[in-house]
């Protein structure tokens, strides 16, 4: 059995080809997209998080999802907490994360390519002399696990326009248990490793530092191993969770094969992601059911994974999405023992 929920980057062009055409259509689609994922059965609706595009500011969206479903889970994949005011953003996490009942996923990391040069140095932060941008990503995460786990912290102010609860007061509004829901999105086997000693939950995506030269399914499996070999290590009560994502399309109709039909022999792909750092990024699956399954059981980093985030092109437009998100749930999913 696997947790299955979609991934969406929320873009949105001005073009003939998109149904998606303003930010306004990227938001109210992915609140009717999470509706209909949940009435197909999905577990999860996760959104990419990069400022100066795409959907760039996560909770009124979690939010608002929260509100119109009733089971599926709300994710951020990934929030760059580089740019983010920890006390604030525990502010509207809390109350997104109450909104939905409990539901929210938090996956935060220290960022991937920017849209713009430094971007953070726009949102006011830059890091401590002797300190990189990841290792102000990282200490500002340490502050909201720190935050989120609620005790009080502040002084009161003796003559406060509320009154106060007795003692040091947390910020507020405080959602119990979302501590033990933050994922960290982990390009290589020492970050995973760093997430599982701060007891986060673990995202991989399609796209890793290459270490070794396998293929990246294999390589994303060892970090998955590592992560949880850390995990035991730090002693944890709660149980670790791990995501994979994947474009993964099965071809049912005409319009499948039109769409995606030429990515039947796609390959993983090496780049830079800077000028340091050689990456492996994963292939996609397309084929008819059939064939789908025998590709994605050979697949050892889905295998290792409790939660699969299926990648889907939103500039498609809602219903579309859903047929492929109910074309994997009903002839992929069964077939592989995840339903």
């Amino acid at each position: 059995m696997k947790n299955i929920g979609f991934l969406s980057f929320g873009h949105w062009s001005d073009s003939q080809h998109s149904q998606t055409r303003t930010a306004a259509d990227a938001l109210l689609q992915a609140v009717d997209l999470a509706v209909a994922a949940e009435e197909l059965g999905a577990d999860g609706a996760w959104f990419r998080v990069h400022h100066f595009a795409q959907l760039a500011s996560p909770f009124p969206l979690l939010a608002a999802i929260g509100a119109k479903t009733q089971r599926i889970e709300i994710g951020t994949g990934v929030i760059d907490m580089r740019y983010e005011n920890p006390m604030y953003m525990v502010e509207d996490a809390g109350a997104a994360d109450l909104i939905a009942g409990g539901r929210l996923q938090l996956g935060i990391s220290r960022g991937s390519p920017e849209q713009v040069i430094d971007g953070w140095r726009y949102f006011g932060y830059q890091p401590n002399e002797g300190d990189t941008d990841a290792d102000m990503a990282r200490k500002h995460a340490e502050v909201v696990l720190k935050v989120l786990e609620g005790k009080g912290f502040a002084q009161p102010n003796p003559r406060p326009m509320f009154a106060n609860p007795p003692g040091l007061l947390r910020v507020e509004p405080h959602s119990p248990g979302l501590r033990n829901r933050i994922w960290w999105g982990a390009g290589s086997n020492g970050t995973a490793a760093w997430a599982a000693k701060q007891g986060m939950h673990l995202m991989s995506s399609t796209l890793k530092n290459d270490e070794g030269g396998a293929p990246f399914h294999v390589q994303q499996a060892e970090q998955i191993r590592a992560y949880r070999k850390a995990w035991a290590e730090a002693g944890w009560e709660h149980e670790p969770r791990v995501s994979v994502s994947r474009s993964v399309f099965a071809l049912t109709t005409d319009l499948d094969h039109a769409y995606f039909g030429g990515d039947g022999e796609s390959a993983d792909q090496i780049g830079y992601i800077d000028a340091d750092t050689k990456a492996i990024f994963g292939r996609t699956y397309a084929a008819e059911p059939d064939a789908l399954v025998a590709q994605l059981a050979e697949d050892e980093a889905i295998a290792e994974a409790d939660t699969l985030l299926l990648t889907v092109p939103n500039q498609l437009g809602v219903d579309y999405n859903a047929h492929l998100l109910e074309s994997i749930l009903t002839h992929v999913a069964p077939e592989l023992g995840w339903r």
